[in-house]
């Protein structure tokens, strides 16, 4: 089992930035990769930002060149740079891992077996 806690939420201003993290505990997959997802009520739950296994990053259009995905501590902690923040990115923020599929697994949320409890982030006009 793998435990994920995710912290650094919060409000912010459009133009701002905010840096999320993601403590993993447990046993971890050595071969599995890690990924954001953030989810608006009432809509489906999105990829934003995956590392692969190999340390491949992959961003969603919509946060490329604004939000940029890490790892530390022999990848137990993850982390989500969000600079630039726009109304828009205003939702849940999630960290996953427990996926070790293929690249065309990368942004499918049910290939993931572990999440954590998520952090808000708010951006206001």
């Amino acid at each position: 089992q793998v435990q994920l806690v995710e912290s650094g939420g919060g409000s912010v201003q459009v133009g701002g930035s905010l840096r999320l993290s993601c403590a993993a505990s447990g046993e971890m997959l050595s071969d599995s990769r890690m990924a954001w997802f953030r989810q608006v009520p009432g809509e489906e739950r999105e990829g934003i930002a995956v590392i692969d296994s190999d340390g491949t990053k992959n961003y969603r259009y919509s946060v490329n060149g604004r939000f940029t995905i890490s790892q530390e501590n022999s990848n137990r902690t993850l982390f989500l740079q969000m600079n630039s923040l726009k109304p828009e990115d205003t939702a849940m923020y999630y960290c996953a891992t427990g996926n070790s599929k293929p690249w065309w697994a990368r942004w499918r949320a049910d290939e993931y077996m572990y999440w954590g409890q998520g952090t808000q982030v708010t951006v206001s006009s």
